[in-house]
This record gives structure tokens, sequence and C-alpha cells, in this order.
């Protein structure tokens, strides 16, 4: 029999007709301001993105490279394009040719041309949407500002998002230069608000809050509480018990112990949430600081000069939190923490925060491999990674590029140019530096030798995976050595995810591996430690490592480094001896701008038209002065310019003085 419906129920009926028939309302376009409060949302990562992206990486990386078997550790990573073509008359190189929905999300480069042009055309445009100079792009005196945009460690970054709707080229109007581009490809149909100079105009004071947002140090909420632990050595203690929904969304530890350097190594912060292995590394590690305490600051952690550690990241657990520091040395360790918590709101799309930790030495550097920081299955997003290295040598140990995998991709989506250029910063650079996304803390020299940290971390440039995820690094080193390697990744999953890292309590227990003391010649007096007694007219010279070139080639890694810039220009060292007769050998160091010289010893030649020109920078060796006596209780030791090697550049008179071995 046919019914009728009553009156509620053709209501609902008619109700849920509707919610069905009329369209929901549409999604905000992503945007530059979308994409800028996205920069400074540090829940942002704790969430599976919607709608659902890819990140993937444009690079110089040498084109050489096709597969494990063929030619897999080459090197020409600069000056490879995808094409060259002419635009309005004009030659450009072409970096990036992405179909959209998407954006540019990282620019680096080691040497954006002078005078060069980055040209954006958008959405199909035959002439460029933006046009803006390469450099002042990369070191923030643009129209993007520092931090987003500087220049560190001879590294040229801008971490402006640039968002197109339908297809982005992106060219240069000059070539020779090392680049990576990072960038999205949004889920098809999602809508974007595509990147113009007056978007750019409007989003001024956007930008200028982001610069001075990602600018502020890494502060807990005011008020969180201190708890104080002694662990015992073996001894774990448990810092954060609960059983509630939520979030960790600061945390802050200070150790105390009488090797504190070993104690960050060996003291683990251990976290599970839900009930899943999520957090298992060392506290100095952890915290992005390495080796020991090394002050820096980035946008999720800082470690502060007293040795306090904290950081920002979001933390979202469903029912369950426990977090537990435990003592794996053979010390006593006195812990200070403070842990922040705050609501959070579990669904599908919250994932769990993770870290993991691996760690090798003696890491052989030959055969040349691929080091694996993380192979992770599930789904997930790549937030990150701190690596702590012990160079032996003072060669440069990073030339390896970074091999990232997604979803059983065979090939690398992002193949790098190198392992400092990952990191943000370029040409092996010494120098120390921190910004919002990337640092180096830590470079204990001279050159690359000793103790290094470096780090990135991400935001906009975090890597969803939909089922795995495979990061490796060349070890690609200049000499044969054995290093030490530390790597923590920082990643978020779904719950169920896992990867093939280990706890590793052996490793964090071992004694720190330390570099062995730098190579001392005997009876030798360094050359930067002498007093100079006459020099021509402003001549410049300064202390100079050496580190970087050939190993235990000139004595403590230092030499003294003199620009010459004519023939006649010359330096006189007073080197103090005993009284009597002393076999005299010099040591000095050739490079492909120095010149040829004349040696002087107490005013009488010793050493006529020596040759200091090299296509490398390499030391001389011994240069026998003979067996002389001291005048006044010193040899006066006179080395002046007197000509130029014809391949020599620059000035062609440059010299560098390693010292006098006094036998």
């Amino acid at each position: 029999m046919r019914r009728s419906l009553s009156l509620p129920t053709a209501l609902v009926v008619a109700a849920v007709w509707t919610l069905l028939t009329v369209p929901a309302p549409a999604a905000a376009p992503f945007s530059l301001a979308s994409l800028l409060d996205e920069m400074v949302d540090r829940a942002a990562l704790a969430q599976w993105p919607s709608p659902a992206y890819t990140c993937r990486q444009a690079s110089s990386y040498d084109r050489a490279a096709k597969s494990p078997t063929e030619h897999w550790f080459a090197n020409g990573d600069a000056n490879q394009f995808l094409r060259q073509e002419t635009n309005e008359g004009r030659p450009e190189w072409v970096l990036l040719d992405a179909a959209g929905p998407g954006a540019v999300v990282r620019i680096w480069s080691a040497n954006p041309p002078e005078g060069a042009n980055l040209r954006f055309y958008l959405d199909g445009a035959s002439s460029a949407t933006w046009t803006v100079p390469f450099q002042a792009l990369t070191n923030g005196s643009g129209p993007v500002g520092q931090p987003l945009a500087a220049e560190r460690s001879r590294g040229w970054n801008c971490y402006l998002p640039i968002p197109y709707a339908r297809h982005l080229k992106l060219t240069a109007d000059k070539r020779g230069f090392y680049y990576q581009v990072n960038y999205r490809t949004y889920a098809a149909g999602s809508a974007v608000s595509s990147f113009s100079p007056a978007a750019l105009q409007a989003a001024q004071a956007q930008v200028a809050q982001v610069n001075q947002t990602l600018a502020a140090p890494v502060a807990l909420p005011t008020g969180s509480g201190l708890k104080r632990y002694a662990l015992a050595a073996g001894e774990a203690r448990e810092i954060l018990a609960r059983d509630l929904p939520g979030a960790v969304t600061g945390l802050a530890v200070k150790l105390t112990a009488a090797d504190r350097d070993q104690a960050l190594r060996s003291t683990v912060l251990v976290a599970e949430f839900d009930g899943q292995p999520c957090v298992w590394a060392p506290v100095g590690d952890f915290f992005g600081s390495g080796v020991g305490v090394n002050v820096f600051q980035d946008w999720w952690r800082a470690v502060q000069a007293d040795g306090t550690m904290l950081c920002r990241w979001t933390m979202p657990f469903a029912r369950r939190a426990r977090l537990r520091l435990v003592n794996l040395g053979r010390q006593p360790v006195d812990a200070a923490v403070r842990v922040v918590t705050g609501p959070w709101t579990w669904d599908q799309r919250s994932l769990h925060f993770r870290a993991d930790w691996r760690a090798e030495y003696p890491l052989n550097t030959r055969p040349m491999i691929d080091w694996n920081y993380l192979t992770a299955t599930g789904q997930g997003v790549y937030a990150g990674d701190s690596l702590a290295v012990m160079n032996p040598v003072g060669a440069w140990w990073g030339e390896g590029d970074e091999k990232i995998y997604t979803d059983g991709e065979t090939f690398p989506s992002h193949f790098g140019t190198g392992t400092e250029d990952y990191y943000g910063y370029a040409w092996c650079c010494p120098e120390p530096f921190t910004g919002p996304f990337h640092a180096q803390p830590r470079c204990d020299g001279p050159g690359n030798f000793g103790h290094t940290t470096v780090s990135r971390v991400r935001l906009l440039d975090g890597i969803p995976f939909e089922r795995d995820l495979r990061f490796d690094m060349e070890v690609w080193h200049w000499a044969a050595c054995e290093v030490a390697y530390a790597v923590t990744t920082y990643w978020y999953a779904r719950p169920g995810a896992s990867d093939t890292i280990p706890p590793a309590p052996e490793q964090a227990r071992r004694k720190l591996p330390q570099p062995p003391p730098p190579f001392k010649r005997a009876n030798h007096t360094e050359a930067e430690a002498m007093t100079i007694a006459a020099l021509a007219d402003g001549l410049p010279h300064e202390r100079q490592g050496t580190a970087g070139y050939q190993q235990d080639g000139w004595s403590e890694n230092y030499h003294l480094w003199v620009k010459g810039r004519q023939a006649g220009d010359f330096l006189e060292l007073r080197c103090p001896a005993t009284p009597g007769a002393h076999k005299l050998t010099l040591y000095l160091t050739r490079s492909w701008d120095y010149g040829i010289v004349n040696v002087s010893l107490n005013g009488k030649l010793v050493a006529e038209k020596v040759d200091l020109y090299s296509e490398k920078v390499v030391a001389t060796g011994p240069i026998v002065l003979g067996t002389h006596a001291p005048v006044d209780g010193a040899y006066r030791l006179r080395i002046e310019v007197v000509g130029r090697n014809p391949a020599s550049k620059g000035s062609g008179a440059y010299l560098g003085i390693d010292g006098l071995q006094v036998e």
C-alpha cells in the first residue's frame, strides 16, 4: 500500500535532498596570503594536507647520473637546465616548467650571476608575469626582505611562496650557476590564486609581519612548569604521562653532567603516542645541536648559551602520550624539563610526530655510497633533518647530493647538487649561520675539519607521501677516510606508519668520536706566529686555514696568506733561534693566482725564482735552504715577488708561507 509521508518526515527528507543537491561553498583559493599564513602555522604539518599536494625539486644536478649503475655519483652539478629558448629576442634558460595548480616554495643558488634576472611566466603567459633580479630576490635586499630571503654562508635563499593556478615556467637570462627550486603541485581542480607583482605589493604588510615572526626566538609559553630529574647511569624517568586527547606543543630540556657533551649524546628522548613508538633520539641531536651545545634558533627549535634546548614541534595524540628520558651513559645526569601541552581534536587528517636517529662510525668514504637517512612506509609528511659530522681531515666531506623518493619512484624526485646546498649554504663554507628553516650552528675548522652540525627544517616545502618515502644522502668526500655521521629525521605520519631505523642504544652509549689533533711538523715555526719585520706598503695579509685542501700538507692547518699586487711586493719575517748552525727548510703554498718569488735569509739570496703557481691549492713540500746561523738571535726571512707564471690568475702575485723548520 502506498503511504503518504507525515509532515515532519517530509521536512527531513526535503532538508536532506537540499543538502545533497545544493553545491557546498567552494574552498577559498590558495594564494600568496594564505601560504604566508601557513608558513607561520606550527600545527600545519601535523595534518595531512587538504587538498593533497606533492613536493618535488628542480635542480642543476648532473644529468649524466641515470641510475645506480650509470654515473650515479656524477658531480657536474651546475649549468644544467631543461632547455634554452628565446623569448622576446632574449636567450633564456629554463629552470622549471611545471603544470599547476602549484606553488614554488623555495629557491636556492650558490652563485646567482650578477645582473641576471629570474622570469616567472604564469599560466601560459607569453611575457613574464614577474621579472626580478636574481641576487636581490635571494639575498633579502629585494622585494622579500630578511629572513624570508638571505645569503647565508655563501648560499642564496628565498622562501617566498609563488602560487600559480595552471602553469609556471621559470627562466634565467644568464647561465653558469647552481640552483634548486622546490615546488608544490596540488590535486587537480584545486583553486589557486596566481601570484602577481600587484599581489606581492598588496601583501607587503603581511610579508613584513611574517619576517618579524620568523625572526623571533623559539620560546615556550610563560608559566609552563619546570621539573627536575636526577638520572643515574642506566636510569629512565618519565617526563609526561597523559591519557586524554591533546598535543605536546613545546618542550625544553637542559642537561647538566660532568661531561655534558657526552650526556647530550647518551641521554635519549623517547616518546610514544597512542601506544606507538614515535621518537627515539639523543637529546643534543633531537634539538638540532649535534655534538655539544651549539647556539642557534630556527622556526621549530632553539639552543641557548646556557645549554637550554627548546622545540615547538606540534605532537598530537588521540588518547595517550608518554615521554621519557633515558640515561644510557656511565655518568649521572641532571635534567631540567618543561613540557607544554594543549588541546587537539584528533580526526582522519591528524598525524603523529616522528623523530628517528641513525649514527655510523667509522663510515668509510670509499667507495662512495648512498647513506640512508630514512625509509618510511605509510602516509605522512617529511619535515626535516639535522646532521652531525665528525671529519678527521680538512678536506671537504659534503660533496654528495640528496636523493629523495616517494610513493614507489624509481628515480628521485629530489636530486640535489651538494650536501651544503641541501642545507641552504654553499661552497663548503665553514661560517656558522642560523635562519628560520636552516642552520649551521657548528663548524670547528680550520676549513671543514672536526665537528660540524647542519640542519634543515621544512614547512611549505614539507614532502607528503601516500605510501612510502626514502631519503638517501651521498657520502661523497674529497678524501679517503673514516667519518662519523649522525642524522636525526623529523616527519609526521598516520597511525600504523613504520620505518627501517631502529633504536640505537649502543651508538648513543659509545664515547663520542673525536677528530685527531692537527698535523704539526717537528721543529717548525709557524709563519703566522712569526713577527713581521718589514712589509711592502699596505700589503694585505692574514692567517688562513688550509685544512680544506691537502691532508697533512700544512703544519697546524694554517699558513700566512699574503695578497701580493705586483712584482716587488715583499714580506720579511723574524724567526727566533738558538745560537749555532741549523739546517733550514722552508714550506710554502702553491695556488692558481700565486707568483714567482725569491727567498733571502739574513740578506742573502738562498732560493731564486721559486714558481708558486699551481692549478690547484697544494703545499710545496720542503724547500731546503741549507745550513745557516742566526743573527742577533733570529733568522730574518724575506720573500719577494719577482714575476708571475703566464697561467696565474688575478694579480699573479699572491703567496702563502707555512713556516720555517729549524733543526
